[in-house]
């Protein structure tokens, strides 16, 4: 049987529909708006072993086909998942996990087809809302129903779910996934909004999906589930005994390559208490009650174990320029999280070509996050990046992306590396600061730093405790993971995971304002580093000159079948672009190249000086007249009449093709054609000479085709 939902957001209908489609799977749903449709499927496999996690897999994926396209390649069909894909596939990820129990540990896989798409609805949110209700057809024990909303604002005003033309006027993009009672998700950029106006966006996304998640609800069933682990009362308490005795210890240990040695060592003492079958149940019930005792610890202590205060940042300590070859470099430590990040300049065809489901498009700032394992001090093999590396590489170029200044400001392509060298939490936020002073070393002209901080939170019942500045254990334990960053003026970036529902706005103010206070902090250490952008780029840089050419004279800067322009790439060794505005980019490691470029392509769209004499060429000979070649291989019409101080019969008679002469410019005809005049180049020496040829029957003339006198 059918089933239709229909929910009005942001003034355009939603559709949700089941029953039609991918019937065999557990929970399928279709979810459209406008013109864009994506069908989402959960199916689930009930565990069959002991899991200390919970093993969900959200795949998100566009085919072309959706949008009248055909894929490129040799293949023409869909390879492996783009960077947007991943990107999309990690926002259900994040909206739908913190649904499920703790102690849920079966299969579930969630897919998201694109069957359809416009140019204006995007179906990543869309496909966030079918995972939702899938998880609910499908029987699943989540624990509350969810929704996802974007927001963005346009003069001064939210707006709820923007089209895609509309973001671009937006100075905010936010996507938020909640329950009816609390926020699970959020992430977005923006362009330097106040921390007033952050908490406003949230509270009003959070408002908007509230009539999304009781329509949905009409489809929530109730649910139960088996626990496939179930440990006995008595060894549990053997556990939490012993490991509340063994914690008083720990801070002894702040580092926390010591900690993790001694939780180490705790569990291997532990195990000599029980039997060897018992040793796989022991470390889930151990890590479990570990983590417990570590949040009871946190949150009536208010202490750290590295010994900080609850808003206390680790050192910090940066530098650049260290990397002499690359265009600009920085390192920032802070604690034990350490990034270098390198920026490189290219030029217009460097920038990355993206061709998806929506209209082709290039991308001029690029950056891209590197976690080594060797960051962690453990061992695996280096394959392609991974999903959580693409996802904290756009979170860092987000943050940057609303900083970097327009092509026509710098024309350069710029790409930055960033490898986390040491990693204790929030390795994303260090890779913002140190690509920040990076871009800067690089001549990059940033109009001020970026800094990005992370917060966490532990929480029982009305109880909590803000963390900032999250070490990678405290993140492990705790409820919040929220992470900003921005500038002195306001926020640029922003990614906030919660694992409790019982997050409330005046934790998230609390939150935010605490965030604001450790950013600024972190920008005054990096001023002292360096404060503003370097005057010049690399001398390793390429250098690219750009001039405005008019539309009118692009075509002779062309010349006939690329003739002109291919000649000064031979001529300088430059790369050259011409774009259909007239905006002539050149290219070139030497700026003395550049030069001689512009100079030659200056010379072609200069226009002739009236009343100017120039030497020309004759090219070609009509009845009425002569072409000349001047004035930068500009051709001219002397008509005539304009050949001679007196009458002339016959052209020949006074020029031939190939012959040099002198013309005068008397302007553009109607149709932009160049006027010249001979008669009116010639001296007065000239004219009485000429007068006095032709009177004496001297001037040029050619013979008769049949040899006969002409009188």
């Amino acid at each position: 049987m059918i089933k239709r939902l229909e929910i009005e957001l942001g003034g355009r209908p939603i559709i949700i529909e089941t029953g039609l489609l991918a019937k065999q799977a557990a929970g399928a749903v279709t979810v459209s708006c406008g013109e864009t449709v994506v069908l989402v499927a959960a199916t689930t496999k009930p565990s069959e072993e002991i899991r200390d996690f919970f093993p969900l897999t959200c795949d998100y994926r566009e085919q072309t086909s959706a949008a009248g396209k055909i894929p490129g390649g040799f293949f023409k069909r869909e390879g492996r998942p783009s960077e947007r894909e991943i990107l999309v596939s990690r926002l259900m990820d994040r909206s739908i996990r913190p649904l499920f129990p703790d102690d849920f540990t079966d299969e579930v896989q969630i897919i998201s087809f694109v069957l359809s798409v416009d140019q204006e609805n995007d179906p990543d949110i869309l496909s966030v809302i079918g995972g939702c209700c899938s998880v609910l057809l499908a029987g699943l024990p989540v624990s509350d129903v969810a929704g996802c909303v974007r927001i963005g604002r346009i003069d001064d005003k939210f707006v709820i779910n923007p089209t895609i033309s509309e973001l671009e006027k937006s100075s905010l993009n936010l996507v938020l996934s909640g329950t009816e009672k609390s926020i699970i998700m959020m992430e977005g950029w923006a362009k330097e909004i106040s921390e007033d106006t952050f908490i406003e966006a949230t509270e009003f996304a959070f408002n908007a999906i509230g009539p999304l998640i009781k329509k949905i609800s009409e489809w929530r069933q109730p649910v139960s589930y088996s626990k496939l682990f179930n440990p006995e009362p008595a060894t549990v308490e053997i556990v939490e005994k012993f490991v509340n005795e063994k914690m008083q210890s720990i801070w002894n240990y702040p580092e926390k390559k010591q900690r993790n040695e001694y939780y180490i060592q705790m569990f291997e003492e532990l195990k000599n208490q029980f039997e060897a079958e018992k040793h796989a149940e022991l470390q889930i019930i151990f890590e479990k009650v570990l983590e417990k005792t570590i949040r009871h610890m946190i949150l009536s202590s208010e202490k750290r174990f590295d010994g900080r205060k609850k808003d206390e940042i680790r050192p910090v300590e940066c530098s650049v320029g260290l990397l002499p070859r690359t265009h600009g470099s920085a390192l920032f430590t802070r604690g034990q999280t350490q990034c270098i990040a390198s920026v490189t300049l290219g030029t217009k065809h460097d920038q990355q070509i993206i061709d998806g489901l929506f209209e082709e498009t290039s991308k001029r700032f690029m950056l891209h996050y590197n976690f080594p394992p060797f960051c962690v001090g453990e061992t695996s093999p280096l394959r392609g990046p991974s999903r959580r590396e693409i996802g904290h590489g756009a979170l860092a170029e987000r943050s940057l992306q609303s900083l970097i200044p327009e092509e026509t400001v710098f024309p350069y392509t710029i790409r930055i590396v960033a490898n986390i060298l040491e990693s204790n939490g929030s390795s994303s936020m260090a890779t913002v600061c140190a690509s920040s002073l990076a871009l800067m070393d690089g001549g990059v002209p940033l109009p001020r730093h970026v800094a990005g901080i992370a917060l966490g939170m532990i929480k029982e019942g009305d109880q909590y405790v803000l963390l900032t500045d999250i070490a990678g254990e405290e993140d492990h334990v705790g409820d919040l993971d929220l992470k900003i960053a921005g500038t002195s003026v306001g926020i640029t970036g922003f990614q906030m995971d919660v694992k409790t529902m019982e997050f409330s706005y005046d934790i998230l103010k609390e939150a935010v304002i605490q965030s604001r206070q450790a950013r600024e902090r972190i920008i005054e250490i990096m001023n002292r580093v360096l404060d503003k952008s370097r005057p010049e780029i690399s001398k390793y840089a390429p250098r690219i000159v750009s001039l405005k050419v008019p539309s009118d004279k692009i075509g002779l800067v062309i010349g006939g079948g690329g003739k002109t322009i291919r000649k000064i790439i031979d001529e300088t060794g430059v790369e050259i672009d011409i774009e259909d505005d007239g905006t002539v980019s050149i290219y070139s490691s030497d700026i003395e190249k550049c030069q001689k470029a512009v100079e030659k392509i200056k010379a072609i769209i200069e226009e002739p000086e009236h009343g100017k004499i120039y030497e020309g060429t004759v090219t070609r000979v009509f009845p009425f007249g002569a072409m000349v070649k001047f004035f930068n291989e500009l051709e001219g019409l002397v008509h005539i009449s304009e050949l001679a101080p007196t009458r002339v019969n016959r052209v020949e008679d006074v020029v031939n093709v190939g012959e040099k002469i002198k013309v005068k410019f008397i302007g553009f005809d109607e149709q932009g054609r160049a006027n010249l005049s001979r008669k009116q180049a010639l001296t007065t020496e000239e004219i009485e000479k000429e007068k006095h040829s032709l009177h004496s029957g001297l001037l040029r003339r050619e013979p008769r085709r049949d040899n006969r006198k002409r009188f």
